[in-house]
Protein backbone atom coordinates (compact mmCIF):
# COMPACT_ATOMS: atom_id res chain seq x y z
CA UNK A 1 0.00 0.00 0.00
CA UNK A 2 1.34 3.42 -0.89
CA UNK A 3 2.11 5.78 2.00
CA UNK A 4 -0.11 8.69 1.04
CA UNK A 5 -1.04 11.58 3.28
CA UNK A 6 -4.24 11.22 5.27
CA UNK A 7 -6.23 13.60 7.44
CA UNK A 8 -5.47 12.73 11.03
CA UNK A 9 -6.10 14.18 14.45
CA UNK A 10 -2.93 14.85 16.41
CA UNK A 11 -2.80 13.95 20.10
CA UNK A 12 -0.12 15.58 22.25
CA UNK A 13 1.16 13.39 25.07
CA UNK A 14 4.10 13.58 27.45
CA UNK A 15 6.48 11.47 29.48
CA UNK A 16 9.16 12.22 32.08
CA UNK A 17 12.70 11.50 30.95
CA UNK A 18 15.24 9.90 33.27
CA UNK A 19 16.42 13.30 34.59
CA UNK A 20 12.85 14.45 35.22
CA UNK A 21 12.59 16.63 32.09
CA UNK A 22 9.12 16.54 30.55
CA UNK A 23 9.22 15.39 26.92
CA UNK A 24 6.10 15.82 24.81
CA UNK A 25 5.32 14.00 21.59
CA UNK A 26 2.69 14.22 18.87
CA UNK A 27 0.78 11.01 18.06
CA UNK A 28 -1.24 10.17 14.94
CA UNK A 29 -2.34 7.08 13.05
CA UNK A 30 -2.67 3.39 13.78
CA UNK A 31 -0.47 0.35 13.35
CA UNK A 32 3.05 -0.51 14.53
CA UNK A 33 4.66 2.21 16.65
CA UNK A 34 7.10 4.54 14.89
CA UNK A 35 9.13 7.37 16.42
CA UNK A 36 10.18 10.42 14.40
CA UNK A 37 13.14 12.38 15.81
CA UNK A 38 13.49 15.90 14.32
CA UNK A 39 16.81 17.59 13.66
CA UNK A 40 18.38 20.84 14.80
CA UNK A 41 16.29 24.02 14.32
CA UNK A 42 13.18 21.84 13.87
CA UNK A 43 10.12 21.11 15.99
CA UNK A 44 7.77 18.13 16.08
CA UNK A 45 5.03 20.02 14.22
CA UNK A 46 7.40 20.50 11.29
CA UNK A 47 6.95 16.77 10.60
CA UNK A 48 3.16 16.64 10.64
CA UNK A 49 3.30 16.16 6.86
CA UNK A 50 5.50 13.09 7.11
CA UNK A 51 3.53 11.76 10.07
CA UNK A 52 0.30 12.18 8.10
CA UNK A 53 1.79 10.37 5.11
CA UNK A 54 2.65 7.41 7.34
CA UNK A 55 -0.38 7.46 9.64
CA UNK A 56 -2.36 4.97 7.54
CA UNK A 57 0.22 2.28 8.27
CA UNK A 58 1.87 3.27 11.57
CA UNK A 59 1.10 4.87 14.89
CA UNK A 60 3.51 7.78 14.54
CA UNK A 61 4.97 9.49 17.61
CA UNK A 62 6.98 12.61 16.76
CA UNK A 63 9.29 13.59 19.61
CA UNK A 64 9.31 17.23 20.68
CA UNK A 65 12.97 17.35 21.59
CA UNK A 66 14.05 19.14 24.76
CA UNK A 67 14.36 22.89 24.36
CA UNK A 68 11.30 23.05 22.11
CA UNK A 69 7.57 23.64 22.54
CA UNK A 70 6.07 22.20 25.72
CA UNK A 71 9.05 19.92 26.35
CA UNK A 72 11.44 20.93 29.09
CA UNK A 73 14.64 22.96 28.58
CA UNK A 74 17.95 21.60 27.37
CA UNK A 75 19.40 22.28 30.82
CA UNK A 76 22.85 23.48 31.86
CA UNK A 77 24.24 19.93 31.71
CA UNK A 78 22.99 19.32 28.18
CA UNK A 79 24.35 16.23 26.43
CA UNK A 80 23.51 13.80 23.67
CA UNK A 81 23.11 11.19 26.41
CA UNK A 82 20.25 13.22 27.89
CA UNK A 83 18.53 13.35 24.51
CA UNK A 84 18.94 9.62 23.91
CA UNK A 85 17.34 9.08 27.32
CA UNK A 86 14.44 11.25 26.12
CA UNK A 87 14.06 9.08 23.02
CA UNK A 88 14.11 5.94 25.13
CA UNK A 89 11.49 7.40 27.48
CA UNK A 90 9.12 8.01 24.57
CA UNK A 91 9.93 4.61 23.07
CA UNK A 92 9.20 2.86 26.36
CA UNK A 93 5.97 4.81 26.91
CA UNK A 94 4.65 4.06 23.43
CA UNK A 95 6.13 0.60 22.84
CA UNK A 96 7.45 1.78 19.46
CA UNK A 97 10.03 -0.52 17.85
CA UNK A 98 10.62 1.52 14.69
CA UNK A 99 12.36 4.89 14.38
CA UNK A 100 13.17 7.55 11.80
CA UNK A 101 15.57 10.40 12.54
CA UNK A 102 16.70 13.25 10.32
CA UNK A 103 19.87 15.38 10.49
CA UNK A 104 20.86 15.83 14.16
CA UNK A 105 17.85 13.70 15.03
CA UNK A 106 19.40 10.94 12.93
CA UNK A 107 22.59 11.25 14.96
CA UNK A 108 20.57 10.98 18.17
CA UNK A 109 18.68 7.98 16.78
CA UNK A 110 21.90 6.08 16.10
CA UNK A 111 23.25 7.09 19.50
CA UNK A 112 20.08 5.80 21.15
CA UNK A 113 20.52 2.46 19.39
CA UNK A 114 24.11 2.28 20.65
CA UNK A 115 22.87 2.97 24.17
CA UNK A 116 20.44 0.06 24.06
CA UNK A 117 17.11 1.41 22.80
CA UNK A 118 15.25 -1.63 21.46
CA UNK A 119 14.51 -0.77 17.85
CA UNK A 120 13.81 -3.45 15.25
CA UNK A 121 14.46 -1.16 12.27
CA UNK A 122 16.12 2.24 11.98
CA UNK A 123 15.87 4.80 9.17
CA UNK A 124 17.89 8.01 9.07
CA UNK A 125 18.03 10.87 6.56
CA UNK A 126 21.44 12.55 6.32
CA UNK A 127 22.20 11.90 10.00
CA UNK A 128 24.46 14.50 11.57
CA UNK A 129 27.15 12.11 12.73
CA UNK A 130 30.72 13.36 12.88
CA UNK A 131 33.43 11.73 10.77
CA UNK A 132 36.37 13.27 8.92
CA UNK A 133 35.36 16.76 10.03
CA UNK A 134 31.79 16.47 8.76
CA UNK A 135 30.54 18.61 11.68
CA UNK A 136 32.79 21.70 11.57
CA UNK A 137 32.58 24.00 14.59
CA UNK A 138 34.81 26.92 13.57
CA UNK A 139 31.74 29.11 13.12
CA UNK A 140 30.32 28.56 16.62
CA UNK A 141 32.14 31.28 18.60
CA UNK A 142 31.21 33.98 16.10
CA UNK A 143 27.61 32.81 16.02
CA UNK A 144 27.42 32.91 19.83
CA UNK A 145 28.84 36.44 19.88
CA UNK A 146 26.28 37.60 17.32
CA UNK A 147 23.47 36.04 19.36
CA UNK A 148 24.76 37.73 22.53
CA UNK A 149 24.84 41.04 20.63
CA UNK A 150 21.16 40.68 19.67
CA UNK A 151 21.87 39.91 16.01
CA UNK A 152 20.17 36.53 15.49
CA UNK A 153 19.88 36.90 11.71
CA UNK A 154 23.65 37.38 11.43
CA UNK A 155 24.23 34.50 13.84
CA UNK A 156 22.05 32.25 11.69
CA UNK A 157 23.90 33.34 8.56
CA UNK A 158 27.19 32.46 10.25
CA UNK A 159 25.79 29.02 11.08
CA UNK A 160 24.53 28.40 7.53
CA UNK A 161 27.86 29.29 6.00
CA UNK A 162 29.97 27.59 8.64
CA UNK A 163 28.20 24.24 8.69
CA UNK A 164 28.38 23.89 4.88
CA UNK A 165 31.68 25.52 3.91
CA UNK A 166 31.79 23.88 0.46
CA UNK A 167 28.35 25.18 -0.57
CA UNK A 168 26.82 28.18 1.22
CA UNK A 169 30.19 28.96 2.78
CA UNK A 170 31.60 29.96 -0.60
CA UNK A 171 29.01 32.67 -1.26
CA UNK A 172 29.53 36.29 -0.12
CA UNK A 173 27.66 37.13 3.08
CA UNK A 174 25.69 39.89 1.38
CA UNK A 175 24.39 37.43 -1.19
CA UNK A 176 23.53 34.81 1.42
CA UNK A 177 21.53 37.42 3.37
CA UNK A 178 19.34 37.95 0.29
CA UNK A 179 19.05 34.21 -0.41
CA UNK A 180 18.00 33.38 3.14
CA UNK A 181 15.35 36.12 3.19
CA UNK A 182 13.91 34.86 -0.10
CA UNK A 183 14.22 31.12 0.57
CA UNK A 184 12.94 30.99 4.16
CA UNK A 185 9.66 32.59 5.20
CA UNK A 186 9.78 34.93 8.17
CA UNK A 187 7.99 32.63 10.71
CA UNK A 188 10.41 29.83 9.90
CA UNK A 189 13.41 32.17 10.13
CA UNK A 190 12.26 33.36 13.55
CA UNK A 191 11.89 29.76 14.72
CA UNK A 192 15.43 29.00 13.58
CA UNK A 193 16.74 32.12 15.30
CA UNK A 194 15.06 31.09 18.56
CA UNK A 195 16.52 27.57 18.42
CA UNK A 196 20.01 28.55 17.28
CA UNK A 197 21.67 28.82 20.71
CA UNK A 198 20.55 25.29 21.52
CA UNK A 199 21.62 24.11 18.09
CA UNK A 200 25.19 25.25 18.76
CA UNK A 201 25.26 22.98 21.82
CA UNK A 202 23.80 20.15 19.76
CA UNK A 203 26.40 20.41 17.02
CA UNK A 204 29.17 20.56 19.61
CA UNK A 205 27.87 17.27 21.05
CA UNK A 206 27.91 15.64 17.63
CA UNK A 207 31.45 16.89 16.93
CA UNK A 208 32.60 15.59 20.32
CA UNK A 209 31.71 12.01 19.35
CA UNK A 210 33.78 11.87 16.13
CA UNK A 211 36.34 9.46 17.61
CA UNK A 212 33.48 7.03 18.37
CA UNK A 213 32.36 6.75 14.73
CA UNK A 214 33.52 3.09 14.37
CA UNK A 215 31.15 2.12 17.18
CA UNK A 216 28.18 2.40 14.84
CA UNK A 217 29.25 -1.05 13.64
CA UNK A 218 27.76 -2.34 16.90
CA UNK A 219 24.23 -1.56 15.66
CA UNK A 220 22.95 -4.97 14.60
CA UNK A 221 19.47 -4.16 13.26
CA UNK A 222 18.70 -3.15 9.64
CA UNK A 223 19.31 0.53 8.90
CA UNK A 224 18.00 2.52 5.94
CA UNK A 225 20.27 5.44 5.04
CA UNK A 226 18.67 8.22 2.99
CA UNK A 227 20.40 11.18 1.38
CA UNK A 228 19.57 14.10 -0.90
CA UNK A 229 21.22 15.69 -3.90
CA UNK A 230 24.21 17.12 -2.01
CA UNK A 231 25.41 13.74 -0.81
CA UNK A 232 28.95 14.40 -2.05
CA UNK A 233 29.29 18.08 -1.17
CA UNK A 234 27.98 18.41 2.40
CA UNK A 235 29.29 16.98 5.64
CA UNK A 236 25.99 15.25 6.39
CA UNK A 237 25.90 13.73 2.91
CA UNK A 238 29.45 12.41 3.09
CA UNK A 239 28.88 11.04 6.58
CA UNK A 240 25.83 9.14 5.34
CA UNK A 241 27.91 7.41 2.70
CA UNK A 242 30.61 6.57 5.25
CA UNK A 243 27.99 4.99 7.50
CA UNK A 244 27.07 2.56 4.71
CA UNK A 245 30.49 0.94 5.08
CA UNK A 246 30.42 0.87 8.89
CA UNK A 247 26.93 -0.35 9.77
CA UNK A 248 26.43 -4.11 9.90
CA UNK A 249 23.22 -4.14 7.84
CA UNK A 250 22.59 -0.96 5.85
CA UNK A 251 21.02 0.14 2.57
CA UNK A 252 21.49 3.60 1.02
CA UNK A 253 18.91 5.43 -1.10
CA UNK A 254 19.73 8.76 -2.74
CA UNK A 255 17.10 11.33 -3.75
CA UNK A 256 18.56 13.62 -6.43
CA UNK A 257 15.67 16.10 -6.25
CA UNK A 258 15.74 16.61 -2.46
CA UNK A 259 17.95 18.75 -0.25
CA UNK A 260 18.87 18.26 3.41
CA UNK A 261 15.36 19.24 4.49
CA UNK A 262 13.51 16.81 2.22
CA UNK A 263 11.66 14.89 4.96
CA UNK A 264 10.24 18.18 6.28
CA UNK A 265 9.46 20.01 3.03
CA UNK A 266 8.67 17.13 0.64
CA UNK A 267 7.62 14.21 2.86
CA UNK A 268 5.73 12.45 0.08
CA UNK A 269 9.02 11.95 -1.78
CA UNK A 270 10.40 9.60 0.89
CA UNK A 271 7.26 8.23 2.59
CA UNK A 272 6.74 5.20 0.36
CA UNK A 273 10.34 3.99 0.58
CA UNK A 274 10.38 4.66 4.30
CA UNK A 275 7.14 2.77 4.93
CA UNK A 276 8.26 -0.21 2.83
CA UNK A 277 11.52 -0.52 4.74
CA UNK A 278 9.95 -0.11 8.17
CA UNK A 279 7.39 -2.81 7.40
CA UNK A 280 10.21 -5.20 6.57
CA UNK A 281 10.06 -5.00 2.79
CA UNK A 282 12.44 -3.60 0.19
CA UNK A 283 12.60 0.18 0.00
Amino acid sequence: MSASAVQVEVQVESVDSSDGTVITYRTVGSGPGLLIVPGALQTAADFDGLAGALAGQFTVHTVERRGRGASGPQGDAYSAAAETADIEAVRAATGARLVFGTSFGGFLTLQAALRGSAFDRIAVYEPGVAVDGSVPMGWADRSRRELDAGRPAEAFLTFVQGINPDLSGRAPRWLMRIILRLAIKKPERLQKHALLAGSIREHAEAERTEADFPRYAEIGVPVLLMAGKDVKTTGAGRATVRLKDVLADAKLIEYPKLDHFGPETKPEAIAEDLAAFLRGGTA
